[in-house]
């Protein structure tokens, strides 16, 4: 699941961009960009949520993997001038902002990577490419949107991203078991003693905190490096991926409190804590 889908709690969201923004977490720091900018960034939203839904739908994975082919062939033509009625918004976006095709494919295999298979247990290598190609990619056209040059833009995709997905991951641990996924990765699990990598299983066995408590420490790192860019970078050209990291953070926090021993609650993004932080780092 891309990063910026995985913030929405909407189950069928309207087709317009900005509307399919709306159910977001991240829909208010993306509102506090300026107007082009904040158009641009919904068409990236609405980009991830499509594809996302594709990976994620009840469809035969042939059809699955077929969505995501046709949507290889509608950048294949968007990016030779060739723009159907539907991409409209999506190519003044590219154009406007320099966003680059190989980002938008990188999430499409991505996604590929959701849809060929259920992932379970995968190797350090196979986690972090997938970190990359479901956040960090979506990192990467967001700070061209944001204004960042290519200096501090990519390493914060780099460092946000991975930090937003492990989250996410921690955060999903129990939903995605039920679907048969499991990202942890597999090296930390036998360091745990967890042989198994049945997800069920996995998700149930005792020392599940170690693993987690191995990739919360990951996210933090992640995070400070992160934090280390932002800080350099000018206030306005930083304020929406400030608040998504902040916003991060605090869930990163209530999974900390509420720990991986089971039966586990769900832990989801608090809403008056999400307005709090728009108003201490949206204005500044």
């Amino acid at each position: 699941m891309t990063q910026l889908a995985a913030a929405t709690e909407e189950q069928e969201p309207p087709q317009d961009a900005s509307q399919r923004a709306a159910g977001s977490s991240f829909y208010f720091a993306m509102r506090m960009l300026p107007r082009a900018r904040r158009d641009g960034m919904f068409e990236v939203y609405s980009f991830c949520r499509h594809v996302d839904d594709i990976a994620d739908s009840p469809a035969p994975r042939e059809e699955r993997i077929a969505g995501l082919a046709r949507w290889r062939a509608d950048l294949d033509r968007l990016y030779a001038g060739e723009v159907a009625p539907e991409h409209r918004g999506l190519a003044t976006a590219i154009a406007e902002f320099g966003l680059r095709k190989e980002d938008f494919i990188a999430i499409i295999e991505g996604m590929e990577m959701d849809a060929a298979a259920d992932i379970r247990a995968p190797d350090l290598t196979t986690f972090d490419l997938y970190c990359d190609r479901v956040a960090s990619a979506v990192g990467r056209l967001s700070v061209r949107v944001f204004g960042m040059d290519d200096v501090d833009g990519p390493p914060l995709a780099h460092h946000l991203g991975r930090a937003l997905q492990i989250i996410n991951i921690l955060r999903d641990l129990d939903e995605d078991a039920g679907n048969g996924r499991l990202y942890l990765p597999v090296e930390m699990l036998r360091e745990a003693g967890i042989e198994t990598t049945e997800p069920k299983g996995v998700v149930a066995h005792p020392a599940l905190g170690v693993v987690c408590g191995r990739l919360i420490d990951r996210a933090r790192e992640h995070f400070e490096a992160a934090d280390a860019i932002m800080d350099r970078c000018p206030r306005w050209m930083v304020r929406a991926p400030r608040i998504m990291g902040k916003v991060y953070r605090a869930l990163l926090d209530e999974l900390v409190v509420r720990g991986f021993a089971a039966p586990r609650e769900p832990v989801r993004h608090n809403k008056l804590n999400l307005l709090l932080i728009v108003l201490q780092y949206g204005f500044v």
